[in-house]
């Protein structure tokens, strides 16, 4: 799954199977260029209103943090 937060960022989630459960990893992309990646790692599956939401929130945070484009993007 891709979502486009503007021209300039969009921000790419997948599902990996591993040895006792699996990950989402979201993949920051600037520019179509990868720029930062994160992961989360279930055990088991824990409740989310939609999917990769855990994931999504934890690359935005940790990717944009402080800076002014989080609130030009409307990321707040």
């Amino acid at each position: 799954m891709i979502k486009k937060l503007s021209k300039k960022y969009s921000i790419s989630c997948r599902f990996v199977c591993t040895r006792s459960g699996f990950k989402h990893v979201a993949t920051v992309l600037k520019n179509g260029v990868v720029d930062f990646q994160t992961e989360v790692n279930y055990l088991n599956r824990t409740w989310e209103s939609y999917e990769f939401e855990t994931v999504l929130k934890r690359a935005i945070e940790k990717y944009f943090g402080d800076k002014e484009e989080k609130k030009f993007l409307n990321l707040v």
